[in-house]
Order: C-alpha cells, then structure tokens, then sequence
C-alpha cells in the first residue's frame, strides 16, 4: 500500500518535521552572478534546486539542497522555527509569536528575530521556515499560536520586524503559509472561497510587509483558493506576489502541497516534501520530487516546460544564496549559539507579551513578604507549558517550574503547597481492557510504520476520561470509535494526554505509527479514570482551602493538524477553577494557552494573566509578574468570545469547517473586532485590551493630515504610583464616499509607551497613507476612501479616550 510521508491530519512524521521556505529572485536586468552559474550548470544540477531533498543519516540535513560543488555553490540547509531552531534538541525556546505579537513592540520583535537568525545559523541552518502570517480567522484555529494577530496591521509590522532581525544574522526567512490558510481542520483538502477586496485587506498585509520587509522566500500553502492549488495558482503567485507585490525571492510549497508539474510555470519554484511506496532505511536512497523531479525533467526535455522556466526558477534559488554570501569565497561565519543573550530576550518577551487581563482590587502584584501560605494547582504548574506543538515543537535548552520558581520568589519562611488538580496521565491502562491485549514498548523498528494496534477498549463505567500516550522514536494517532485522529509523538511532547467522553462498553481503538531511521518506536498508553480525576480535584480544593492565596494554572494544547474541539479549557480545568475559587476567593489563575478561550469561571476569580506558551525563561517571568518585578505589557491581537456561539465563524458552517470541502469567507473584511463591532456582539475580552500595574491619561489629541498619511499627537501620563507602559491605538472610521462595505474603526496606527509614576509624554502616532485607503477590485489597486474621517485615540478597540476628525482628502492641521 502506498504510504505518504507528509504532515498530516492523521499524523505526523519525522520526515515531516520542517516547512520550508523559497528564495529570491536575482534582481536587476542585467545578467547576475546567478544567471551566469544557472547557464553552466547541466539539466539534473538544475533540477537538483527545485526539490528539496533529505537524508536518512544526517539530522541537521532533513531538508537541504545538494549544491553543486564544481561551481562553487554550497549545500543549503533548512529548518522549520517560528518560535525556536525545531531540526536540533534541545535548541532555545522562544515564546509564542502570537506572545510577540501582544507586546506590540516592533523593536522585540526584531530582538526576537535576532535570536532565531543566531540560533539557526549556529545549528548551521541557511534557511528558516517562519514567520507565520495567516490572519486569526477561526478562533478554533489550532495553529493560531504560531501567528500574530487578528488585524493586518500589527501582523504586518510584527512580520517585517522579525525578518528583518532573523535575515540581520544572515540567515533567510521564509513566511508562510500563503495564502488564505487560516485553519487545521482538511487543510489539505479545503477550497477556500474569497473575494478580491477581503484577500488583499485581511490575508495579503502581512505576506506584503514581508515581501517589504526582503523576506528571501514564501511558502505557499495547503488550501485550494477560489479553485485553485495556492501551490500552483497562477493569480496568487504571479499576478499578486510577484506583479503586485514585486516579490523578488523564490516560492517553495508546503509539505506535499505541490499537485503538478506545470505549477512550476504558474509561480511555483520548489517542492517540498517525499512522497515514498515505503519507508526509507538509514543510508536509503531518497527519491526525487514527485512533481519537480523526474517528471519535471521529462516535462522539460519534451518542450512541454521551457528550459528557460526551470532557469528562472533555479535562478531565483541561487540569486538569494549570492545575496546572503553564500557564494562567496570567503563565506559569512557562523556564529556560536548564546543561549543565555537569546534566554534575556525570551524573558523579555513572555513578560512583554503577557496580558492581564482581570485583576480585582489590585490583586496583582502579590507581596512575597506578606504571602505566607500559597497553593500552586496545575499540572502546567510542575511539568512547565513551554510551546505548541507539532512542526514547531521544541525542546527547549532548559525550562524551570513555575512552582519552583515562585517557591524561589517567596524564600524558605513561607508554606508553598502543590497539588495537580488535574490529572493528566493517570495509571497504566490494564492489559485486560484491551482486545486483544496491548502492553506497550516497542510497536516498530526504526525506519518502519503501519498499523500498531487494531482492537477494542472496554470500560465499564461512562465519564470523561483521559487517554495518555508516551512516545519514544515516532509519530503517529490513535483513533477511537472511527472519531478524529488524535496525533501523538514526539512532535506533540512528552505526553499526549486527550480528554475523551466514553460510554460504558466497547470501543474499537486503531493506532498508526511511524518510526524514525534510527531508533525504534514506544508506545505507553495510560488513563485517567472519572473517580481518579475527581480526586486530584479534591486534592486541589483541599490545598486551597488551607492557603491564603491560590494559583491556578491551566492550558491548552494548540497544535499542528488540527483544530481545537471547543473553546473551552481542556479535560475538567473549569471544573477545577470553580472549586478552587468556591473556597478561596483570593485566587489568581495563569494561563498557559495559544489562543482565545471561553471562561464561564471567571467572576470567580481575582486575577487572570494570560502568558500563552511563554518559552524556556517562562516561570521566571510568570514568577517576577506575580510578585511585581515585572508589568504585564501585553494587549490582546484577538477578540476573546464571551461564548462559543457568539465568534464571526459560529453558526455558519460554510464559513467553519466548511460545506463538501468548501470554506466561504463570507463575513468579508469584518473579521475579528470588526465583525464585533458591525454586529453589536460584546465579548469577553476586546481586541486590543489588557490591564496594567499603573493607570493612564489621555489628553490634547492633535491629528495632521501629512503628504504620506496622518500624524496623531497625544499626551499621555502615568496617573498610577507604579512605572509601566500602555499601547496607544488609533483607529480609523470609515469614509463617508465609500458605498462598499468598511469597519466601523479599524486600527491605523499604535505606539508602545513606558512612563515612570507621574510623568508625561508627547507621543506621536503616525498612520500611513495605506490606512487610508481601499482596494478597488475593478481597477486591481489602492485608492484612497477619503472625506471626512474619525480618528479614535483608546487603549482597546472598545475603549476610545479620544476623537477627532480629518479631512482625508488634504493635508493640513486638523482638530
């Protein structure tokens, strides 16, 4: 049977592990160093550029392109890494970029990028597969952790500063997923309906701030969109990325996500991913690409591809590696690794990145020297939440407990208590509840993958249950009563452990696996039981009932592949946090999540800060934000729903998951707050909002109209007794001479400011003339939507300080 090596929604493999990215094009009209080399190189030396290719023994070359020697052109290797360098382990572990993104600080942001060009290129990496740009369009979206935001505009500028910082260290950036790429469930079989004008005011901003930004190349994506494979769609990579936006890299495609070999003339310069019949052992030899291998080369010899096509592809490869100097004689050294510099900057970042977002009677900061009781619940607590998981898995350099470092922070003289709260691995699952027996170990060979295990599972009583698995040396799912396969392995962490509701009786239970080249596959099942689940609950509410405060951590587990099932916290968390606040109304819950959740809990609570998936220096900033040595600095870049039912995507399943394979952006532009706004729904939590340490004044709101967009003035104080910083936002209202659909506000421009207790700051926003404008479908550019506009000064899209109006038309001062 024919096996596909790929990263699925079914599961994941090693082979999978990296998406990678394209490169540029050689730039003027006149013939370049690339095009020279391209014109000596022979047929399947060229061919050799368009398809990565992977080695069965050498762990930092899982994708990389051979070189050819004889001509001076140096192999190319290649990694994914939107939160950290994933192809080397341990490696350092960065915060969640949709972390980065809440800082709202273009300057971290490319501090962020500096530390993954470093690290990649000590690992001897030349390309970096990230950042990841797709809009935050489905709440559910499993990798929304690994994006920036809702809005365009702080994914667009967070991209460029970031590429910037990681091509700073002479290593390539490769944005993805392009485009309309915006959720897990059958994104390997999803067409994406979308219109022009929503496309290229959603989706597109944040690929054309990276493209601006010199991003060396582009991932095209999964999706079809509106018919076509984005892989192999002619008006998204030529007429859009390369006429529109002027592209000047390369494009590679995601994991088997080339479907052709004439894509190659619709844009397309690279294909990524094996497609094998079987296995490869150590040493195997590798086949080519499916499409841009040999049956490209047939294509090209018969006339049915130009030679000069696959020329300019190879070309535009080879023109990014001249202009990172890697054809160079003397070639950029690598740098060693700073693991402690890169921990600052994750530290930094988590705590930047951090947004409280509920804090009761100033419940935060906590006075260490006054707490002498605390209860920390959570199994997130002990077994530290460090990143999302699937292709940017990490396994991080180090990774301290929170527990222990808030034990740390509060010194030998108080009384910390910890209790799991939520079990989440259980006890051994008994052989005898298997048909046939399962006991665990070894499940395949190394270089071997099928079927594991094909049987049923019986249980006597019906309850929510959880089933763990521990992986060793694979990947691979378990699929239960023919329901969603839930991935499992190395990729997805230490443990996979997946609330289930089961009724009693017998459940057939298939697992598949994959093992890698050289080392065998484990497989250790395990369960949580409804009794043994309620008693870790009691063991928690026991611990905070004898505290004086309680901390309660709780996570999620967003993931690669696929969406999350629900909105709420997994397993029985809520149950968790209602009993704890039941008995101790002085109780602060962390999260550790990587997008919006619903929280019925939380008027129960004191406190909430959100850290996402802090990175490796995460407990120490969750531990110095508790006690005040740090200000949580973050705002929200999503919407948080109030319910499941009340988010742009609820109750349309043409919009979410989708109809016979078909997604429909129907909502149009009004994603996110704008979809809010339009329809009046208030939600949990609004874009944009986070609370501080300290409070703020806005006054004197002055706005001028400039050659190149507005100028927007404002002076900001700190009213509090402690130093912190807001995020001044300005917003947009819409065009009176515009009759197509608009934003009710949509945000233009914003400015992180830090100011010491009492001081002030003339703070100037500027607000490009982009901000200002529309896409005009017919005529396939910007125009400016002008007349008289509202400006909004606020500190969320829901809590405006300040208006003013501009006439958009003319420059000049404006009140």
């Amino acid at each position: 049977m024919k096996r596909r090596i790929w990263v699925p929604s079914v599961f994941l493999t090693v082979l999978a592990l990296l998406n990678l990215g394209a490169a540029p094009e050689s730039s003027g009209r006149e013939e370049s160093r690339a095009d020279r080399l391209v014109a000596q190189m022979t047929l399947d030396e060229k061919l050799s550029f368009v398809h990565w290719d992977y080695s069965t023994t050498d762990p930092t070359a899982k994708v990389y392109l051979r070189g050819v020697p004889r001509l001076g052109i140096p192999e190319m290797r290649a990694s994914d890494g939107p939160a950290g360098v994933t192809i080397h382990r341990p490696s350092l572990a960065m915060p969640a970029p949709v972390s980065l993104a809440s800082s709202f600080d273009d300057g971290l942001a490319e501090k962020y990028g500096q530390v993954l060009g470093r690290e990649g290129r000590a690992f001897g990496m030349d390309v970096l597969f990230a950042p990841m740009v797709n809009d935050i369009r489905v709440p559910q979206g499993g990798r929304n952790f690994e994006t920036f935001a809702e809005d365009p505009l702080v994914t667009g500028r967070t991209a460029a500063a970031e590429i910037k910082g990681i091509q700073s260290q002479g290593l390539m950036a490769t944005v993805k997923h392009y485009a309309a790429n915006t959720q897990e469930n059958n994104r390997m079989g999803v067409d994406v309906k979308v219109d022009d004008r929503t496309l290229h005011e959603t989706e597109l901003p944040g690929f054309e701030a990276a493209v601006k930004a010199g991003a060396a190349s582009v991932m095209c994506a999964y999706p079809e969109v509106n018919g076509e494979p984005a892989c192999g769609s002619g008006q998204l990579l030529n007429d859009i990325l390369r006429e529109q936006l002027n592209f000047q890299g390369w494009v590679t495609s995601d994991w088997l996500a080339t479907h052709s070999t004439d894509a190659i003339t619709k844009g397309l310069d690279q294909e990524l991913g094996i497609d094998t019949t079987e296995a490869i052992p150590p040493g195997g030899e590798v086949p080519g690409g499916k499409y841009f291998g040999d049956t490209l080369k047939k294509a090209v010899t018969d006339g049915t591809v130009p030679m000069a096509v696959l020329d300019r592809s190879v070309s535009r490869i080879v023109g990014q590696m001249d202009r990172f100097g890697l054809l160079d004689k003397n070639k950029p050294p690598r740098p060693q690794r700073d693991v402690a510099g890169g921990t600052r900057v994750a530290e930094k970042v988590a705590e930047s990145g951090a947004v409280l977002l509920r804090n009761q009677n100033r419940m935060l900061p906590l006075d260490a020297a006054a707490t002498d009781s605390l209860a920390v619940i959570g199994p997130t607590a002990k077994t530290p939440k460090v990143t999302g998981l699937g292709s940017s898995y990490i396994v991080p350099d180090r990774a301290t407990a929170p527990l222990d470092a808030i034990t740390k922070k509060l010194g030998a003289g108080a009384h910390v208590s910890y209790a799991e709260g939520e079990d989440i691995e259980g006890e051994p699952i008994p052989a005898s509840s298997f048909q046939p027996a399962f006991t665990g170990g070894t499940v395949l060979q190394p270089a071997k993958s099928g079927v594991v295990y094909d049987g049923k599972l019986t249980v006597d009583k019906a309850g929510l249950y959880r089933i763990a698995a521990r992986v060793t040396g694979g990947n691979g799912a378990i699929q239960i009563d023919n329901g969603e396969p839930v991935s499992i392995g190395e990729v997805f962490g230490k443990l996979t452990s997946v609330p289930l509701k089961l009724t009693a009786g017998t459940h057939t239970v298939k697992i598949s696996g994959g093992a890698v080249v050289d080392q065998p596959m484990t497989l250790d099942l395990s369960w949580v039981t409804p009794a043994k689940a309620q008693e870790a609950i009691d063991k928690a509410v026991a611990a905070a009932r004898g505290a004086k405060v309680a901390v309660v951590f709780a996570y999620d587990d967003g993931a690669e592949g696929s969406d999350r099932t629900s909105l709420s916290l997994p397993g029985r968390q809520e149950e968790l946090i209602k009993a704890v606040t039941a008995v101790n109304p002085r109780t602060v819950v962390v999260l550790n999540t990587g997008s919006s959740i619903t929280m019925p809990w939380l008027a129960g609570t004191r406190a909430v800060l959100d850290m996402w998936y802090p990175g490796q220096a995460g407990a120490e900033a969750t531990a110095d934000l508790l006690f005040g040595d740090a200000e949580p600095g973050g705002r929200l870049t999503q919407t948080f729903p109030a319910s499941e039912q009340a988010t742009p995507v609820a109750g349309d399943p043409e919009r979410y998951p989708g109809v016979n394979g078909v997604v429909h952006y129907s909502e149009g532009i009004y994603t996110g707050y704008r979809w809010y706004d339009h329809q009046g729904v208030k939600p949990l939590f609004p874009f944009g909002s986070g609370l501080s340490y300290t409070s703020f004044a806005y006054a004197d709101q002055a706005v001028t109209r400039t050659s190149d967009g507005l100028d927007v003035d404002v002076t900001v104080r700190n009213t509090g007794d402690r130093p912190g910083s807001d995020i001044v936002q300005v917003y947009l209202g819409p065009s009176p001479r515009l009759s197509l659909d608009q934003a009710d506000k949509a945000l233009a421009g914003y400015q992180k400011v830090e100011l010491k207790p009492g001081e002030s700051r003339r703070v100037r926003i500027h607000v490009a003339e982009r901000a200002l404008q529309y896409w005009d479908t017919s005529a396939g550019a910007w125009k400016l939507a002008g007349g008289e506009r509202r400006v909004l000064i606020g500190s969320s899209s829901d809590r405006i300080r300040l208006g003013a109006t501009v006439q958009a038309d003319r420059p000049g001062r404006q009140g």
